[in-house]
């Protein structure tokens, strides 16, 4: 059961900026050259608590506990407190001013049960997640009518990726909870500083390109439109899948294919089949890569430093065939390519490629290809970031962990965007939010209804 826009209000109580607990001397963090290459999209994280069983939580008591721990946490993450501005050549730069980070106490007149998590376009988007305006960081509480809490955050994704997010809140966290910080964050820039002289691969220029090169959109309609939904993904049939990608003849070492390129396989599959007339159209699909480990590459020094990294790691390498062989061409052909083209930014070199191909193009803004894809004239595309080590079960901040956590990021490009996360239920199933063109999305809903099955209260086990 859930409700529909309209059902339910969201009244603000308070709005105010929760400074560090300890100001800092201002100064201006510049990003690197991975940074650069972040458009200003702001992704947000909900975590949703039902009513704590001790009685002291009280709304009041779990706001004091959140803005304080916060405020003692934005001390270590003190760009967090600052803004973005550019500097004399045009480029972003956090400006660390104390500012302090937007903090919204609300309330909702519905239950956490009767939350629609399946449709966050209508439950989640405009009430119960903050918008960004001036800062890095803003943050929304949300009391429900059962004692159940929403807290959710949203961040610029200019400073901010997946990982230095989950970073940030473990230590709000463990501030919380009075504990001492397991990790200090870095923003130690120099760790991704150009080589001189610079070189890369030329496969790099196939991931990025400078914002000159953009076509036009002018012929561009967004005429239906793109919607984010949320499913639940049973472990069965991950398995199923996985056993479906995995290529008879792959034996050796690294011959199985993981879980998760199993999985992009099929949607990258599926979403080519939801093209009648293909022509000569192209599907593409991206995969978020981390590059902290890769950069390491064994070094363990080095690797304590990256471990530690607040920043922008990552690369979106991505694979693209034409429509009518994805759709002819067995599973496990397809989960070949996908491994082949992920291998290909797994390491060291190609981390060090697209920094030095940054430097190459400054001051000149460039952007992930897989970002400016054009699906109305190129064909669909996706791209997968995985959420399956966000570590849920230490999501307490003192009243207990989340009865479920979601994401909701209407990213803005035409590209759709997947994030696959471990089930609250801890079955090994997936949570799985979706942001794609409708059409998109509802043909596969009526493809594959047996693995993409509607997010719900009784699946959460809330009713």
């Amino acid at each position: 059961m859930g409700v529909i826009k309209g059902e339910f209000e969201v009244t603000i109580r308070k709005n105010e900026v929760v400074p560090p607990a300890m100001p800092m001397q201002e100064y201006r963090l510049l990003q690197s050259n991975l940074d650069l290459l972040l458009p200003p999209v702001n992704p947000s994280s909900i975590f949703f608590y039902k009513k704590p069983l001790d009685e002291k939580f009280t709304f009041d008591c779990m706001v004091g506990i959140l803005k304080t721990a916060l405020a003692q946490t934005l001390v270590h993450y003190y760009p967090l407190a600052g803004e973005m501005v550019q500097n004399e050549a045009g480029e972003p730069e956090v400006l660390c001013n104390n500012r302090g980070v937007d903090f919204i106490e609300a309330f909702a007149d519905v239950q956490l049960k009767d939350l629609n998590f399946h449709n966050p376009d209508e439950s989640i988007g405009g009430k119960l997640v903050p918008a960004r305006t001036r800062g890095m960081m803003a943050v929304q509480v949300t009391g429900l009518k059962c004692g159940g809490l929403v807290v959710a955050y949203t961040v610029d994704h200019r400073l901010t990726d997946a990982y230095s997010s989950q970073m940030l809140v473990l230590s709000w966290i463990e501030h919380a909870q009075a504990k001492p910080l397991s990790r200090i964050p870095s923003f130690q820039r120099s760790l991704l500083l150009p080589r001189h002289p610079g070189h890369y691969d030329s496969s790099i220029e196939k991931v990025y390109l400078p914002i000159s090169k953009l076509q036009l959109e002018a012929n561009y309609h967004d005429d239906q439109g793109d919607i984010s939904r949320v499913y639940y993904v049973e472990a069965k049939q991950i398995s199923e899948l996985q056993s479906l990608a995995n290529n008879p003849k792959n034996t050796g070492i690294g011959g199985k294919r993981t879980k998760l390129e199993s999985f992009s396989a099929y949607l990258w599959k599926i979403l080519a089949s939801s093209v009648d007339k293909s022509h000569e159209k192209i599907c593409r699909i991206g995969i978020i890569v981390d590059g902290r480990s890769r950069l390491a590459n064994g070094d363990e020094t080095k690797a304590e430093l990256m471990e530690a990294y607040y920043g922008n790691v990552l690369s979106i390498p991505f694979g693209e065939k034409k429509i009518e062989e994805l759709k002819k061409k067995p599973l496990s052909w397809i989960a070949d390519e996908v491994h082949d083209f992920i291998n290909g930014a797994t390491n060291k070199e190609h981390f060090l490629g697209v920094i030095d191909w940054v430097e190459a193009h400054r001051p000149e803004p460039a952007l992930a290809r897989m970002y400016a894809t054009r699906v109305t004239e190129e064909g669909p595309a996706v791209v997968i970031s995985s959420g399956l080590r966000f570590p849920v079960t230490e999501m307490d901040f003192a009243w207990g962990v989340p009865a479920i956590l979601s994401y909701y990021f209407p990213w803005g490009a035409q590209a759709g965007y997947v994030v696959p996360m471990p089930s609250p239920i801890g079955n090994g199933d997936w949570i799985v939010y979706i942001h794609m063109l409708k059409d998109q999305l509802h043909f596969i809903e009526s493809e594959a209804p047996h693995i993409f099955k509607p997010l719900t209260s009784t699946y959460l086990n809330l009713m």
